[in-house]
């Protein structure tokens, strides 16, 4: 197995090809910058996978799953409590995304897009592939804390969001009172999984992934809460008086969020 730790350039005729030329097993990085990577860029890599008989192990994320069914439902219906409308099922989950002015979603639709043409040229012309769905990984150097170890703009996920609220000693920003929900696994967990899909690549061909744990979901007010206790341990210092505030999904993300 050989792993390449390198980002692609953009001419798949040069450092695309190259560096797949000598590699039995591509691992591909998800991109991190909406459609235009999402894309653009994969479309050459499954191709070359497709013609050259490579095996392909794609990254996707946990958003293309899009909404629940619960979502939806009134927040008093008992049909909540029933698995059906929130648990996700890579085989029968209905695809639910916001309208197209929550660009948030733009994401999520470009990723299941590249899913779909992996899953034709499996179907059409025999790609051996493996889709990895990760849902919130954490671990070491995963993120930037604002100024101190990355841009001071830009906003990181939700860990790092929070860490960097408790260092400066402001209260934790809750996104829309912090009611969505989120599972988190540790990195160290999650590469495991991925690396029994390299180990067994005829069990783990044409099949979708979800890696996280489930018995980790809290809400994001609950996060917040459990790191408060947390950091005040760890470091000595007393809560702030007003550990968190509420913020409205626009005044944090700006136009175009969805959840």
């Amino acid at each position: 197995m050989t792993i390449i730790n390198r980002q692609l350039g953009w001419n798949p005729k040069t450092s695309l090809w190259d560096l797949l030329e000598s590699t039995l097993t591509y691992q591909h990085r998800t991109y991190a910058e909406a459609i235009k990577k999402a894309i653009s860029k994969p479309v050459a890599m499954v191709k070359y996978c497709s013609e050259n008989s490579k095996r392909l192990i794609h990254f996707s994320t946990c958003e293309v799953y899009g909404k629940t069914i619960g979502c939806f439902l009134p927040k008093d219906s008992p049909l909540l409590q029933d698995p059906a409308y929130y648990v996700l099922s890579e085989e029968a989950s209905p695809c639910i995304f916001g309208p197209i002015e929550k660009q948030r979603w733009s994401y999520a639709c470009a990723k299941q897009l590249i899913e779909r043409l992996i899953y034709a040229e499996g179907a059409e012309n025999g790609l051996d592939f493996t889709f990895v769905r990760p849902f919130n990984w954490i671990g070491p150097r995963m993120d930037f804390i604002p100024g101190i170890d990355g841009p001071s703009e830009g906003v990181p996920r939700v860990l790092a969001c929070f860490s960097n609220n408790l260092l400066r000693r402001e209260p934790l920003k809750l996104v829309d009172g912090g009611q969505s929900q989120r599972t988190f696994i540790y990195i160290k967990d999650a590469i495991e999984a991925v690396l029994l899909m390299f180990e067994n690549p005829a069990r783990a061909n044409g099949q979708i992934f979800n890696v996280g744990n489930p018995n980790n979901e809290v809400t994001v007010k609950q996060l917040a809460e459990m790191m408060t206790r947390v950091y005040s341990k760890v470091s000595g210092e007393s809560s702030l008086e007003t550990p968190t505030i509420d913020v409205s999904s626009k005044e944090f993300y700006g136009e175009g969020y969805d959840d």
